[in-house]
């Protein structure tokens, strides 16, 4: 639908546009998006009640709490540009940007990682604006104009002969926080905003970065289900949340020592096993060949391939790895008989038979397949086939 006016706002600028309700006498249409076309303002949606008709009056219901929190998340996006240009420098220009009722995201220029004290000092000059709850105001004037006040623009973005100016935080120098040339809808005064809250930061492409925050109600449930997570880890570590990341590093750092140990002593287990598998090896053409299937992840198999390697240097090894329901595959093949047999073709052949993948080089090669009926008999089968490729 198309009206003679509206107060529903177009998307534009990176912010969306106004959802709501349009009545007639006769008839409701459930607006879901507003969008520009030319110079019209287009409102698009379905008809729910009755029917609309060309030349009907209509009385416009924007839906209050989402229009309240895009002003909300839009005026922050304004604080927090002005803020990343006083924290990390002057060189900071918008890359782009969308506000949505539920987040911002900012793009913006800057060749180098944000550190997390940057980002909270950041934070922290957003809020003290936010606090000292000062008025936004908008003003149209000539481009020059705007420019001499030092209004900030987008680059590559078109202007007419006359923008509005918004301005908005506290004074320095005779000049606010933020100044930029904005048509979008806002608070009227900062404090409206309620909370500033960075919920992540990151690079996006070569010297672009991008910083997605929260406002109002929304990043008080970020703040309030943080606060809720800290204390059930507290709970866990049965400590103060003073003592809460004291505990968790102390238990990191007990894992990552148990970790090692637990290495180590597989390690000593694959070299174990190893011993007891030499008893298995055959003889195939002149060729040292060992086939075995063991109950084991495919790190440990991994460990048992390089323990049997040292020991067997010169053979064709395969070893089959049973982990619940999968099955780990990986062969080695001495260096002298890659040119009659390689590991990759071996560890194919079983993954084909057992509806698994792999592959690899010739000296070395991994794969994996789910466990099935088969596995028994592919394996029994494998001293044959090696047998015609030797």
């Amino acid at each position: 639908l198309v009206l003679d006016r509206t107060p529903f706002y177009a998307e534009s600028g990176g912010q969306i546009g106004d959802t709501g309700t349009l009545t007639a006498s006769n008839g409701i249409f459930e607006v879901q998006d507003t969008k520009k076309s030319g110079a019209a303002i287009v409102h698009q949606g379905v008809v729910t009640v009755g029917q609309i008709q060309l030349g009907q009056p209509l009385q416009a219901h924007v839906q209050r709490e989402l229009r309240q929190a895009i002003m909300r998340n839009h005026s922050a996006t304004h604080l927090l540009h002005a803020a990343l240009r006083q924290i990390l420098g002057s060189h900071v220009s918008q890359k782009g940007s969308l506000v949505t009722s539920d987040v911002l995201r900012f793009d913006f220029a800057h060749d180098q990682a944000v550190s997390a004290e940057q980002i909270r000092q950041v934070e922290q000059r957003v809020n003290q604006e936010i606090l000292a709850n000062l008025a936004v105001s908008t003003e149209e004037m000539s481009m020059d104009a705007a420019k001499t006040r030092g209004a900030m623009a987008l680059f590559g973005e078109k202007y007419g002969d006359s923008v509005r100016v918004l301005a908005m935080g506290s004074k320095a120098d005779h000049q606010e926080f933020s100044i930029e040339l904005c048509g979008g809808i806002h608070v009227q005064r900062t404090g409206d905003i309620g909370l500033f809250k960075i919920i992540s930061e990151g690079g996006i492409a070569a010297g672009i970065r991008r910083v997605e925050a929260v406002t109002g109600l929304t990043a008080l449930q970020y703040v309030q289900q943080a606060d809720q997570q800290l204390s059930q880890i507290a709970g866990l570590t049965k400590a103060t949340r003073e003592q809460t990341f004291e505990r968790v590093n102390a238990a990191f750092e007990r894992s990552r020592d148990l970790e090692k140990q637990i290495e180590r002593l597989n390690q000593k287990l694959a070299s174990a096993q190893s011993a007891e598998l030499l008893s298995a090896v055959q003889q195939i053409n002149g060729v040292s060949v060992l086939i075995a299937s063991v109950e084991m992840d495919s790190k440990n198999l991994r460990n048992l391939m390089d323990s049997l390697k040292s020991r067997l240097s010169d053979a064709v090894i395969v070893l089959a790895g049973k982990d619940a329901d999968k099955i780990a595959l990986i062969a080695a093949v001495g260096s002298s008989h890659t040119a009659n047999i390689k590991a990759g073709a071996i560890i194919s052949h079983l993954a084909a038979q057992l509806g698994g993948k792999g592959g690899g080089k010739p000296d070395l090669a991994q794969g994996g397949a789910p466990l099935s009926d088969a596995y028994p008999s592919v394996m029994q089968a494998l001293s044959a086939w090696i047998t015609e490729q030797l």
